[in-house]
């Protein structure tokens, strides 16, 4: 038996789909949008917002660890211009929170007043290797007036800047002095005994170091991890000898130390030479 055709619910009778124009499809209202203002004016408050210009904040504004932040991305020349614009930068320039790293690359550098000692410093650099200098490693029978002149003038602002170290800052860590020929034993004693948390202490190229500072090393250097006394000409294998075996913990770097020909007066050198000569001529 056949049943009865019925309709799709999907078929429009009359209508096929290849032939169906739009007028036959239905109309499609625009559906109200949640999001879309009920009036196409801003409100007052808008208004009010657009008008409104932004206001330019004062860096004083900011409170002390911001400015500590600030200032510490800028070196020790512009630290000291930005301190002299108002009263509290300039206190803030000598907070010693601000300084616990000091470089130095000059002698001439220590005698500006752009920068500040204090308890919190640990890290200190003092390096040059710039050829006006250069005559500060040399010995002093050898050096002219002129050239005494300098490498006293030099002498007094290094002594003078380590002492105030020594006094001021108990806390320091790590020292560099490469290069420099003016630090003496003296200088180097006082901060060993001054600053008894010190780990590292550099002494590259310090032509006027000699035994006596590896002797205070041993006696006073009880919390230090690292030495360098590299083309120190004036240290001896003895002294090197005494730190390696008082201090087995410390690192020590010597090269070309304890080889190299210590300074000497002329008469020593004369007799030197009058004895390498009857040596040669009785051989």
């Amino acid at each position: 038996m056949r049943l009865p055709r019925t309709l799709s619910p999907h078929r429009v009778p009359g209508v096929s789909i290849f032939n169906c124009s739009a007028s036959c499809l239905p109309k499609i209202t625009s559906i109200p949008s949640p999001y879309k203002s009920r009036s196409s004016q801003p409100s007052t408050a808008a208004r009010r917002l657009t008008f409104c210009k932004p206001r330019r904040m004062n860096i004083t504004e900011l409170n002390r660890e911001c400015l500590l932040h600030v200032f510490s991305f800028l070196d020790k020349e512009s630290r000291r211009n930005a301190s002299l614009t108002c009263r509290r930068l300039r206190l803030l320039f000598h907070d010693t929170a601000l300084w616990p790293l000091l470089v130095f690359h000059s002698p001439s550098e220590l005698r500006r007043d752009n920068f500040v000692l204090g308890a919190a410093l640990r890290h200190l650099s003092i390096c040059w290797h710039s050829s006006r200098v250069k005559v500060c490693n040399i010995e002093d029978w050898m050096k002219s007036s002129f050239q005494r002149d300098l490498c006293r003038k030099h002498e007094d602002i290094v002594g003078n800047f380590l002492r105030k170290v020594s006094s001021k800052c108990p806390s320091l860590r790590s020292l560099s002095l490469a290069g420099c020929g003016h630090v003496t034993d003296q200088h180097v004693c006082e901060i060993l005994q001054s600053c008894p948390r010190l780990k590292s202490l550099q002494l590259e190229n310090c032509v006027r170091i000699t035994d006596r500072t590896l002797h205070a090393v041993a006696t006073y250097g009880t919390s230090l991890a690292s030495l360098r006394v590299d083309f120190c000409r004036n240290v001896s294998l003895a002294g090197l000898q005494l730190v390696r075996t008082t201090c087995p913990g410390l690192e020590v770097s010597a090269e070309r130390s304890g080889g190299m020909i210590p300074d000497s007066q002329p008469d020593e050198r004369e007799k030197l030479g009058r004895t390498l000569q009857k040596l040669l001529l009785y051989s």
